[in-house]
């Protein structure tokens, strides 16, 4: 079967899975192995998305599935993003209906989800959503932006807040370090602004990786000219994590590229 949720198009063979390692073959049927069986259930702080300028002061009721459709070696969330259902043991079931529960009842505005890639859990993101909007209860989406155009015009429509995480501004850096591909995180962004989402964007800076000034320089240019110069831009610290062992980032660093973006006219 062939699943068409990210660029990768995996083709699986019976029995096998995608590189996500929750897309599986079932005797010529896809499954999504994660349906209903987050991992990861927290309340956060919505700015811990992060998004600063969507609902700002509430709390977001947060979850995650194992599985990610990219390869980062700085991954932060690798326990997650890396790991896979374990057929030996069981899992506690929370179908759409009892996310939506939980979060009315602890008083969450927003469902976000979050801490691996959405985009593998597509179905299970999407049946949510929009119980969520049929509870009153906003939608937010914290993603690397490795998603196919077919299937961002199905999810995006019903998501409000994004949080796009941009790994670089050079194609053959995230070819070699993510394993995805820059043209169509970029496609996917400007979708989501295209059709009236609120999109922040986020920027782990590593140290001799991607924290080059020329890189900002384009990566600037692009979010002025395919975006606007209003979209809210996190630049965030990174540490050693997983298999990336480059220094932790100087806070210098980033406010050099604070300084920037304010000098060339970004918010």
């Amino acid at each position: 079967v062939r699943c068409a949720l990210c660029p990768r198009r995996c083709r699986i063979e019976p029995g096998g899975r995608g590189f996500c390692r929750v897309r599986l073959n079932r005797n010529g049927i896809l499954v999504p192995a994660s349906y209903g069986l987050p991992v990861a259930l927290q309340i956060d702080p919505i700015e811990k998305k992060p998004l600063a300028e969507f609902l700002p002061g509430t709390k977001t009721f947060s979850l995650g599935t194992f599985g990610c459709n990219l390869r980062c070696e700085w991954c932060q969330n690798s326990e997650l993003a890396r790991g896979q259902y374990d057929p030996a043991r069981s899992y506690q079931v929370y179908p759409p209906s009892a996310i939506i529960d939980l979060a009315l009842r602890y008083g969450c505005p927003s469902v976000a989800f979050t801490y691996n890639e959405p985009t593998v859990f597509f179905e299970y993101a999407l049946d949510i959503a929009r119980l969520a909007h049929e509870a009153k209860l906003a939608t937010v989406l914290v993603s690397n932006g490795y998603i196919t155009p077919e299937a961002a015009e199905v999810l995006y429509p019903v998501i409000d807040a994004a949080n796009i995480d941009m790994k670089g501004f050079d194609a053959a850096f995230y070819r070699e370090k993510t394993g995805g591909e820059l043209a169509d995180v970029l496609k996917a962004a400007e979708y989501f602004h295209k059709i009236g989402g609120h999109l922040e964007l986020t920027n782990l800076v590593i140290p001799g990786y991607n924290d080059m000034p020329e890189w900002l320089e384009r990566y600037l240019d692009w979010v002025e000219s395919a975006l606007n110069r209003q979209i809210p831009l996190h630049f965030s610290a990174y540490f050693p994590y997983a298999d990336c062992h480059q220094p932790p980032t100087p806070a210098a660093t980033l406010y050099r590229i604070r300084d920037r973006a304010e000098e060339r006219g970004f918010t």
